[in-house]
């Protein structure tokens, strides 16, 4: 597998947007989060700061390899609400990413069309001010061997530009790493030629 087939964009520095649509008030959110349980910790923090919304629409997708993604339309019409604030998402090729669009109907009914529209664009303005970054997946790695080996692991994970998570230096040493994934099929190499060293591959995140 390629280098880039490791790489993707996601949120550095949230964007925040506000957008009006004849007397309702639309505000978008676009943030960095990795798992579900953050994404409910960030849409509870919004219903708190915003308890007299009408509505909270939201789309968000997780996985370096961008595989699980929701949508919900908190009630407005199907399809008019998370549908297009996913596809703000998908045009800007994000992941591990919410996005979340708080309502304040005005009272003026938009119908279908304006109602997409104004998700969308809501959406979209929060993605642009937001920063985005590529990053590259990194593959968790739990290593262990016996201490006189450790300026050989060392060294040989220095070249990998490996990023050290956990380390427990005893008479075996136990480590857990994070490698860029890239680099993942050297690591395997040079560690099947390592008889002291004896490691277990974890998540890609």
């Amino acid at each position: 597998m390629s280098p880039s087939a490791f790489t993707y964009r996601t949120i550095e520095r949230s964007g925040e947007a506000i957008h009006r649509v004849l007397a309702s008030k639309h505000l978008g959110f676009a943030c960095h989060v990795r798992t579900e349980s953050e994404v409910k910790v960030r849409l509870d923090q919004w219903w708190q700061e915003h308890h007299n919304a009408h509505h909270i629409c939201y789309a968000w997708r997780l996985g370096w390899d961008k595989s699980k993604h929701r949508i919900n339309d908190d009630g407005e019409p199907s399809g008019t609400a998370g549908k297009p604030i996913y596809g703000q998402i998908l045009a800007a090729d994000l992941t591990n990413v919410l996005v979340a669009v708080v309502r304040y109907f005005g009272g003026t009914k938009l119908g279908t069309g304006g109602l997409i529209d104004a998700y969308k664009t809501t959406a979209q303005m929060a993605i642009a001010d937001a920063f985005l970054v590529e990053r590259t997946a990194m593959q968790v790695v739990e290593l262990s061997f016996p201490y006189e080996h450790m300026p050989s692991v060392m060294k040989m994970l220095k070249q990998m530009d490996m990023q050290k998570l956990e380390a427990d230096y005893e008479a075996v040493c136990s480590m857990k790493i994070g490698l860029n994934g890239a680099v993942m099929k050297d690591f395997e190499l040079w560690a099947a030629e390592q008889d002291f060293l004896k490691y277990i591959k974890g998540e890609l995140f």
